[in-house]
């Protein structure tokens, strides 16, 4: 049977989803911002392509610069004031706040955590129980996956030395097919869409499935918070717009995205695959919006997991004062 982690109340909640009010941007020069992507231009980042094209950032007073490096320490780079904006997920803003860098995170792209274990159907791995004894192939151990792996045990009940973990770096559709392991961890919407349109019967175990975590969002910094929050609103409103007409027409979001990223074209099938992924995971209710009880259990089972340096404070870590109210 499936459970989810014990979630407490937060007395904070009133504070986190209050909203908050829509500034007008002032007339003249654009105001230009720096946003880290933390990845190679890519269909996954549709909504952003989507608010370029049809000038969402621009009516808002910003020339927003898309900046790709693959910087490994975005999160520092944003804590010390040398980064303003960037993509992250929220497993490594609880990180960052427990080294005492004071990153924010300020709109919840993902609705679902995306991580999930995937396995070739002919090994019988249907359920998270089936993975006791097996060979799971991991990128690294630690990061997003790594966490989420580790807490898909707690919520399930398996403990991490009954399994053979095996560091295998982003080799996993290789390791699968190859019988290098039985089952690997993988984003829901990357390798598994590559083994199945190469023909490959597949099973996945979405982490998401059994306990919810943080993910994906717009993170800033405290000290942009307090000297441009007419900015973190205008820029939070642009890309709020650009996620609500990909969810809404998927097909023209992917006909944008490949005016930004021309390789799309020489694989549009498989392209396209990732992106439909994408919005299942970017689907929401409320979109923008965070929920503080998810982000409670995610501290408490990081503390748990000893990943945690020091005590956190989820009030100061996110918010929803930016998030467009519909």
């Amino acid at each position: 049977m499936r459970r989810k982690l014990a979630l407490p109340l937060l007395l904070v909640l009133a504070l986190l989803i209050a909203p908050s009010c829509a500034p007008t941007p002032t007339p003249g020069a654009p105001t230009k911002v720096k946003l880290a992507m933390g990845y190679i231009p890519n269909v996954q980042f549709a909504p952003v392509y989507v608010a370029l094209h049809k000038g969402y950032f621009a009516a808002e007073g910003l020339e927003l610069e898309l900046d790709y490096g693959m910087e490994a320490d975005i999160i520092s780079l944003l804590g010390t004031g040398k980064l303003e904006f960037a993509i992250g997920s929220g497993d490594q803003v609880i990180l960052a706040r427990a080294q005492g860098l004071p990153v924010v995170y300020v709109y919840n792209w993902y609705n679902r955590f995306p991580v999930s274990i995937v396995a070739l159907e002919k090994s019988g791995i249907r359920e998270p129980k089936d993975l006791i004894g097996k060979r799971i192939g991991i990128p690294a151990l630690h990061g997003a996956s790594y966490i989420g792996l580790r807490a898909l045990f707690e919520a399930t009940g398996i403990p991490e030395s009954s399994v053979q973990l095996q560091a295998i770096g982003y080799t996993q559709v290789a390791a699968l097919t190859n019988g290098l392991v039985d089952a690997a961890v993988c984003y829901y919407m990357n390798e598994p869409v590559q083994l199945q349109l190469a023909g490959e019967r597949i099973t996945q175990i979405l982490v998401a499935d059994y306990v919810s975590l943080p993910t994906n969002g717009i993170l800033t910094s405290e000290e942009v918070i307090k000297a441009k929050p007419e900015v973190v609103q205008r820029l939070c409103r642009a890309f709020h717009k650009g996620l609500l007409d990909t969810l809404a027409r998927p097909d023209e979001a992917f006909a944008i995205a490949k005016e930004f990223v021309p390789e799309i074209a020489q694989n549009e099938a498989a392209q396209r695959a990732v992106l439909d992924a994408a919005v299942q995971l970017w689907s929401s209710e409320h979109p923008g919006q965070s929920d503080p009880t998810v982000w409670q259990q995610a501290v408490e089972f990081m503390a748990r997991a000893g990943l945690l340096a020091q005590k956190v404070d989820i009030e100061s870590m996110v918010t929803n004062r930016f998030v467009p109210q519909e």
